[in-house]
């Protein structure tokens, strides 16, 4: 599969369609004033991320910074991925709660909230849930869900069957 393009944050804002673009940057500037420090604005994966730099963190799965929310803007609607939320039960739950408390109808799948204007978005909600995880924490529950290098499988022993 071919690489795309690796686009700037400000290229990849001129890309949005006008129609949501007001609605993209509300949403970023939302995530931009409550990301706690060490975090870094970027693209990745073709859409906005916000991701654990390379320099904090080097030795990912992939290869790749470890992300920590995106934005995309799509053709019928726009969506805002929240690896925290599906990474912690805990604030998964608080997050469903404080959306639906909010009046909205969240529509969701693992990480992902869809939303088609922003209006159907709470941006308090957002604020809070992206506020919540400092990077030093969020490294620390990414290295403990991965297993640790250098540690031995236990060999499976094959029982002999008896002969008949």
């Amino acid at each position: 599969m071919p690489r795309q393009k690796t686009l700037t944050v400000s290229q990849w804002l001129a890309s949005v369609p006008a129609e949501r673009r007001a609605a993209i940057e509300a949403v970023r500037d939302t995530v931009n004033a409550h990301l706690p420090d060490g975090y870094e604005e970027t693209v990745d994966w073709g859409v906005l991320a916000w991701v654990v730099p390379l320099a904090t963190l080097p030795d990912t799965y992939n290869g790749r910074p470890l992300m920590l929310a995106a934005l995309g803007a799509h053709r019928k609607l726009m969506t805002l991925y929240l690896m925290s939320v599906y990474g912690d039960p805990k604030i998964r739950k608080e997050f469903e709660t404080a959306y639906r408390k909010s009046g909205r109808k969240l529509d969701m799948g693992g990480s992902c909230v869809h939303f088609k204007t922003l209006d159907d978005l709470p941006l308090d909600v957002v604020a809070d849930t992206i506020a919540r995880v400092p990077v030093d924490e969020y490294v620390q529950r990414y290295r403990q869900s991965r297993p640790q290098r250098g540690a031995k499988k236990k060999a499976s022993v094959k029982k002999k069957r008896p002969k008949r």
